[in-house]
């Protein structure tokens, strides 16, 4: 079988920040003139307020790299293996990547759009964006390997999503940043021996920007009620899986990164999932039962089949593209099987804000 390429170059970087594919941060465009129309009279205190959050921008200071970054990279990181070294890769990557694709969408929005709640909302975000992404290319760049995120933005496929999607989608990607971020921050903070790279230190207040614009993304929802209720909960239910399903996926291919940092991927992906179900009962009036024997068992079937995929695309071929197929509608028979698993509901709360309390 062949291997997959390392990440050794700024053109493999760039290669890899290009792709498209199920588990690969994408760009999105989508209806402007339906975003422009975005009504927050409903929850106008609460939209004010948070507003006047990333006004203040407490943030404004903390993505700027201290004298010891460089020195710790140079003295911690160079004691990771080869097999760690290209997983840590990859994560910056897909992150760096995931992190721009915020900042171009948010940022697109508000030059196409006037209506001022909008435009200001997508302009903070956009600046929040901005930075992370920015701050983890000069990571990259520490190896040699950043990525001209200009270049990035104009040969990156695109793909069209309706706002709603991008309301549910953004929601949870931001929600579950936020978890993601937040377990590793006190994984690290309880054994900073297994801290093998200053990055980690910054993402505790930088994990409270990406639960900020989750929040801003439940209140737009909140404010059109019509959009988590009726036959619409049939994709909030998509979007919930789907975003659980590539999350899973995606780490258990990476098992060295969280190994290193005494985690688990399992446990870290439930103990993530968790966060998240918790979270997002602030707007949505469903959660999937992530301890259902099928939810657990379609996680694990959806990992084989990735790695099924993998060894048919490496074969390459007439017989390789067969299977990548067969393979593939498995994957989606498995999707399919855990999408009809009962859900449970709850009531909304009165109050949509809640504080990143995790």
């Amino acid at each position: 079988m062949l291997a997959t390429p390392t990440i050794e170059s700024p053109e493999e970087a760039a290669r890899r920040a290009k792709e498209s594919t199920l588990l690969s941060p994408r760009f999105y465009t989508t209806d402007y003139a339906a975003m422009n129309a975005i009504d927050v009279s409903s929850i106008r205190a609460e939209w004010d307020a948070m507003l006047a959050e990333y006004e203040g921008d407490n943030n404004h200071d903390h993505f700027q790299r201290t004298p010891e970054f460089t020195q710790e990279v140079a003295e911690r990181f160079s004691q990771v293996s080869p097999e760690l070294r290209q997983e840590f890769l990859d994560f910056l990557v897909s992150s760096v990547t995931s992190e721009f694709s915020g900042c171009v969408l948010y940022n697109e929005i508000q030059k196409n759009v006037e209506n001022p709640d909008v435009k200001a909302l997508m302009r903070y975000m956009a600046r929040d964006e901005s930075r992370h992404a920015g701050f983890i290319n000069q990571a990259l760049r520490d190896f040699g390997l950043g990525i001209d995120l200009g270049g990035l933005k104009r040969t990156k496929a695109y793909t069209y999503f309706k706002p709603k999607y991008i309301f549910y989608a953004t929601y949870l990607s931001e929600k579950i940043g936020y978890a993601r971020y937040i377990t590793i921050y006190r994984q690290l903070e309880r054994h900073p021996d297994k801290r093998f790279h200053p990055i980690f230190r910054w993402f505790e207040r930088w994990c409270n920007d990406e639960f900020r614009h989750g929040e801003s993304f439940a209140l737009i929802l909140r404010a059109h009620p019509h959009l988590i209720t009726g036959a619409n909960l049939l994709w909030v239910r998509f979007f919930l899986l789907a975003v659980y399903a590539t999350m899973y996926v995606r780490d258990h291919m990476r098992p060295l990164l969280h190994e290193a940092m005494g985690l688990e991927s399992t446990d870290y992906d439930y103990r993530v999932f968790q966060i998240t179900n918790e979270i997002s009962k602030q707007v949505f009036p469903i959660s999937l039962d992530i301890d259902h024997p099928a939810f657990r068992a379609g996680m694990e079937r959806l990992v084989h089949v990735k790695t099924k995929v993998d060894a048919a695309k490496a074969r390459g071929g007439l017989v390789g593209r067969l299977q990548q197929a067969a393979w593939a509608a498995a994957g989606a028979a498995t999707f399919a099987r855990m999408y009809l698993i009962p859900v449970r509901r709850h009531a909304l709360p009165a109050q949509v804000r809640m504080a990143p309390a995790w």
